[in-house]
């Protein structure tokens, strides 16, 4: 007998040494550096506790990882964590049960989080109107403006003082074109740029229904006077050769890391980028804006991706993703990857911490980023977007820009165009999820 209870001591000592943690995958789409920081992050997490272990896989672009998650879902085994860009939010809401709330989580395991401690601007893109986080941000950016501080030089601008209204940045543009720049201005994401953070930096709808935020039956409103107005104005710049349209999504950036064009529109999350490209000294300014228009600036709309946490899992992998969230939204483990990566931190902690820590003296960009989230609180017009089929949608938008550029369309009828090909795709998402 006594035999017998050391032996079943001595099993239960073995179950317990070599028990293994519980693991589980977040499927992500940061490639290059940024993905090398991810899996280092998911170490640091594995590292600091031995009951659970997250393993980061790469998937491809965004929306490979979406499609990926989405049909792993289907099949029975998706991963835990999926990494989705901000677009595909409806999408991801409208997945009737793949995914696991956010809050709800965190409230059934217990961890201690509180949504007022993270930056309004980026936790509302990804909430219900009842300020509800749906999903956890990771890698969220907004629009910013770099210029070339050499150029400004050159063509007798004070590099200090960037152009603080659309109207200082024409001319700004003009300017460097006659001091010899082939162009002065050009530009990244037509439709997240030019017309998404446009729209909520002047406080004015991109949508009805609060931006599709309260709900389906939406219609979208981005050919009213101030976008044709721009859209116009930058369509003139581009007949005189001061403007250049460098292709799709991010496709202008060798234009300015080339030192070609003086002006560029890119997200504050190709800062590190920037630094590591550019060989000549250069800033970052907030979005420009039209002074005529009442209240602005107001602030400026996220990019990037969130955490979504995916259905059909056990309450024990749910504990371990619960438990890398509040890791990951630690004050440290915010500002490590805000100021090795340029994309923002998520928590006003990491961003005091960061300032704190003086990273901002020797690197001005990413604050000024965060101080325009931070210009006003966010209102209807400004939390962002929420429309169903949103990546077809800025095809779209890019189709109708490039038909605007070859003088096929005028401005006013390619936002007209925009709006009616948008409002089709709207009433085609309504009806598969309605």
């Amino acid at each position: 007998m006594r035999k017998a209870l050391v032996l079943a001591l001595l099993s239960l000592a073995a179950v317990g040494l070599f028990a293994q943690p519980v693991s589980v995958e977040f499927w992500h789409s940061m490639g290059g550096k940024n993905g090398e920081i991810t899996a280092a992050i998911c170490e640091k997490f594995n590292a600091s506790q031995s009951d659970f272990k997250v393993t980061a896989v790469f998937k491809g672009s965004y929306p490979d990882t979406m499609n990926a998650g989405i049909a792993a879902f289907r099949a029975g085994s998706p991963p835990a964590i999926l990494q989705v860009f901000e677009v595909g939010t409806a999408t991801m809401m409208a997945a009737k049960g793949a995914i696991k709330p956010v809050y709800q989580l965190m409230a059934e395991q217990g961890e201690k989080f509180d949504p007022k401690a993270y930056i309004p601007t980026i936790t509302s893109y990804y909430s219900t109107a009842k300020g509800e986080m749906l999903s956890l941000p990771y890698n969220s950016s907004t629009a910013v403006f770099y210029y070339n501080k050499d150029a400004f030089r050159k063509a007798g601008l004070n590099p200090d003082k960037p152009p603080a209204t659309w109207p200082e940045l024409f001319e700004a543009a003009r300017k460097l074109k006659s001091a010899g720049y082939e162009y002065g201005l050009t530009t990244n994401w037509i439709s997240w740029i030019q017309l998404e953070n446009f729209c909520a930096w002047h406080n004015i709808p991109y949508g009805t229904r609060s931006n599709g935020f309260e709900g389906f039956d939406t219609q979208f409103v981005i050919n009213s006077e101030l976008p044709v107005r721009h859209f116009t104005n930058i369509y003139n710049l581009s007949k005189e050769k001061v403007f250049v349209y460098g292709g799709r999504e991010n496709k202008a950036n060798s234009l300015f890391t080339s030192g070609q064009v003086p002006i560029h529109f890119e997200s504050i999350g190709g800062y590190g980028n920037m630094k590591a490209a550019c060989k000549f000294d250069f800033g970052v300014a907030r979005l420009p804006y039209y002074p005529d228009v009442p209240g602005a600036p107001q602030n400026s709309c996220i990019g990037g991706a969130s955490l979504w946490v995916m259905g059909k899992k056990s309450r024990e992998e749910y504990k371990a993703v619960a438990k890398f969230f509040t890791f990951l939204s630690s004050p440290e483990i915010q500002a490590l990857w805000h100021q090795q990566t340029g994309y923002l931190p998520i928590t006003r902690a990491a961003y005091e911490l960061t300032k704190k820590q003086g990273f901002y003296n020797e690197n001005p960009g990413p604050e000024v980023a965060i101080l325009q989230l931070l210009n006003k609180p966010p209102t209807p017009n400004s939390m962002g977007i929420r429309f169903g089929f949103m990546p077809q949608i800025r095809e779209i938008i890019d189709e109708e820009w490039e038909a605007i550029l070859a003088d096929k369309k005028t401005p006013q009828q390619g936002l007209d165009d925009m709006v009616r090909r948008g409002n089709e795709k709207l009433r085609e998402f309504e009806r598969i999820n309605k």
